[in-house]
């Protein structure tokens, strides 16, 4: 993403905060937006954060006093991105983008009644340009310039003064591009690109260029086919293999994982790079509870409050985290039953929340059936039991 243009400013410009796109090499590799994602820990932690945030419901609220009330959620909510393109899709892709560059954008091609972003076409960022001058910050997508007001840009990952969010890629580019050198070099090498793959040498005498290119072509044409291939005892096959300092490249690479899990903000463990084994946990919802509250819920917290600007206040949209803290049967079963016997909830309340109708009194009436009642209500004209109250 190629970022901008500013007059002259006091400290480091913002060039040289965040380097223009295409900038970024690390042992011979070019990183950039696209390339970063040949990376797998790279790709793991984006489709991770994508996948949970953009999955989650979205809701709006309204204050009332001291509760909130749901209320229906505006267009802009429900379908993005027009009709071609629904709330899951759209956050998804705006998430990834919030993850790898810092930004994502889109042009506003309708509004409501209330002069709200109706619409949202997103662009790619590799046809963004943000152009700031004497304060004022435009926008060249496609070629062409646009106000402010006619483009939404959300960002994560802020610095005073920075009109934009830093780029996690443009940062990490040593790390992934250390770990595609790596990928580049091992295909080079059992591609047969970087060395030869044996060597087949006279040791009776010197050969010719052209004595030397003829026994080549009369050695592949035989071994091509699983042929035999005669020689007297003046020549020797060697084949050629990586060395032992080969074990470096995938110690390279497998710290290569643990560096990028910690760039993404994504646990290494989530992806299946723990540093020193698998992790175990006692409980999944423990474990999904941490990840929220120490990398996840930030960025969660970031995306209501850029939402919530596509509402008309009081009203604010939350992104409703209950999918990723649910629990296994066994553990919801027993939260439920306490909070019912402790009158936290009422069972009719407990069915709906697991997408269950209410009892019937058939129903109610097997369950007597079957268990009885303890403390039954009196009856009428009987008397209430002693110390008991009316």
């Amino acid at each position: 993403m190629s970022l901008f243009r500013r007059r002259s400013i006091a400290g480091p410009t913002a060039a040289e905060l965040i380097p223009p796109r295409g900038a970024q090499r690390a042992g011979g590799v070019t990183v950039t937006n696209e390339t970063a994602l040949r990376h797998s820990a790279v790709w793991a932690c984006l489709r991770l954060r994508a996948n949970l945030v953009s999955t989650m419901p979205v809701d709006v609220y309204r204050q009332v006093g001291e509760m909130k009330v749901e209320v229906p959620k505006p267009p802009v909510l429900v379908a993005p991105g027009g009709a071609g393109m629904g709330t899951i899709e759209w956050l998804y892709s705006t998430q990834f983008d919030l993850d790898r560059a810092g930004n994502c954008f889109g042009l506003i091609t309708a509004r409501d009644g209330l002069g709200l972003p109706a619409r949202i076409e997103l662009v790619p960022l590799s046809e963004v340009t943000v152009i700031v001058k004497d304060g004022v910050r435009k926008y060249r997508i496609y070629g062409k310039v646009y106000e402010e007001s006619e483009v939404w840009h959300e960002r994560q990952y802020t610095m005073a003064g920075l009109p934009v969010g830093l780029s996690p890629i443009a940062y990490a580019a040593w790390s992934i591009g250390e770990y595609l050198s790596v990928q580049q070099f091992a295909l080079d090498w059992f591609g047969n690109g970087a060395v030869p793959s044996a060597h087949l040498k006279n040791t009776a005498k010197t050969i010719s260029p052209t004595d030397a290119e003829e026994t080549k072509r009369r050695f592949k044409a035989a071994t091509s086919s699983q042929d035999l291939f005669v020689t007297g005892n003046d020549w020797e096959y060697k084949m050629i293999q990586a060395d032992a300092a080969g074990a470096d490249w995938i110690e390279a690479k497998r710290y290569g994982i643990g560096d990028i899990a910690r760039f993404f903000d994504c646990p290494g463990d989530l992806i299946d790079a723990a540093a020193n084994g698998s992790m175990t946990y006692a409980n999944i919802t423990q474990r999904n509870l941490q990840f929220l509250v120490m990398n996840l819920g930030p960025a969660i917290i970031r995306r209501e409050d850029a939402l919530s600007s596509l509402t008309s206040r009081p009203r604010f949209v939350k992104l409703n985290t209950d999918a990723l803290l649910r629990m296994d049967p066994q553990a919801r079963a027993q939260m439920f039953a306490t909070q019912i016997t402790s009158r936290q909830l009422a069972p009719s309340e407990a069915r709906e929340l697991e997408d269950r109708q209410p009892f019937t009194e058939q129903q109610l009436a097997e369950f007597d059936r079957l268990f009885g009642t303890k403390n039954p209500a009196p009856t009428a004209g009987a008397s209430a039991p002693t110390g008991a109250t009316t």
